[in-house]
């Protein structure tokens, strides 16, 4: 079941992070997350209502904040680099985030198999394969920066979601979204008294549709966390970039030079070992 949890929140990730960058590269990164984020809460709000889990223990609330800071900083910058680079290298380079609760796994006494040790080197790989071509493109090394900032915030924003579910899944994810709607609203109403946008009712459909399709791959990662180890649910849910890399081959028609799919590749390979492992 843990697996198979884990296994949904990667669909639901890479279809949102799909609709989340396309409308990036229309709007304000900032605007589409914190709008995004706000559909979520009102999802995972109802979610709750139903559930009874607004009296849950207070346990998971400086996970969940910390989650929420993390999250918001992680989506931001990877709505960027989506927006500004290539997707079929921007996802897989902010899928590696996955190291970070593997290392923190290590440093409490998990011990991966070898199987797993290979597949972290075998990303890694991948990554610099995937990422070297796109430093002499058009968009010089800003995507690749801000994939890297995301990876970082995304392992973060994973290990803590793990850590706030061990009290309450939904109640973590409610004060998370809470914690970045009230960030981005802030920074919004700041940034607003310069730059207007106008958002179509398409455009607030599609933000809508990644903030739910969020909310339920954070969810479906949470309850995944507590059947299993965080290390090894880490990186099923990680596997998102491959639905990601599909689509914007098949609705953007993107093209990658060779050795950048032969890196592609070889980062996905080496989050599936880790998993296998």
């Amino acid at each position: 079941m843990a697996a198979l949890l884990a296994l949904l929140s990667s669909l639901l990730w890479g279809s949102a992070d799909f609709l989340g960058g396309t409308v990036s590269r229309r709007l304000p990164a900032l605007l589409v997350v914190g709008a995004s984020q706000l559909a979520g809460l009102v999802a995972v709000v109802v979610v709750a209502v139903a559930t009874g889990e607004l009296d849950a223990p207070t346990g998971y609330l400086p996970w969940a904040a910390a989650a929420g800071i993390a999250g918001l900083i992680g989506l931001v910058s990877f709505y960027s680099a989506l927006a500004a680079g290539t997707m079929g290298v921007v996802s897989p380079i902010a899928a590696l985030g996955v190291v970070v609760p593997v290392v923190v796994g290590l440093a409490r006494g998990e011990r991966p198999a070898a199987l797993q040790m290979v597949g972290i080197v075998v990303a890694v790989v991948g990554v610099v394969l995937a990422s070297g071509p796109e430093l002499g493109g058009r968009a010089g090394a800003r995507p690749l920066v801000l994939a890297t900032v995301s990876a970082i915030f995304f392992g973060l924003t994973l290990l803590f979601i793990a850590e706030g579910a061990r009290t309450s899944t939904v109640m973590t994810l409610v004060t998370m979204r809470v914690t970045s709607v009230a960030i981005v609203a802030t920074l919004l109403v700041t940034l607003s008294r310069r730059t207007v946008v106008r958002l179509t009712s398409r455009d607030v459909s599609l933000i809508a549709v990644v903030g739910i399709g969020d909310a339920a791959a954070n969810l479906a990662f949470g309850a995944a966390s507590t059947r299993g180890l965080v290390s090894v649910v880490a990186v099923l849910g990680s596997l998102y970039p491959v639905v990601t890399v599909l689509l914007a081959r098949v609705v953007h028609h993107e093209r990658l030079a060779m050795v950048q799919n032969l890196g592609v590749v070889a980062a996905l390979g080496g989050v599936t070992l880790i998993a296998v492992g």
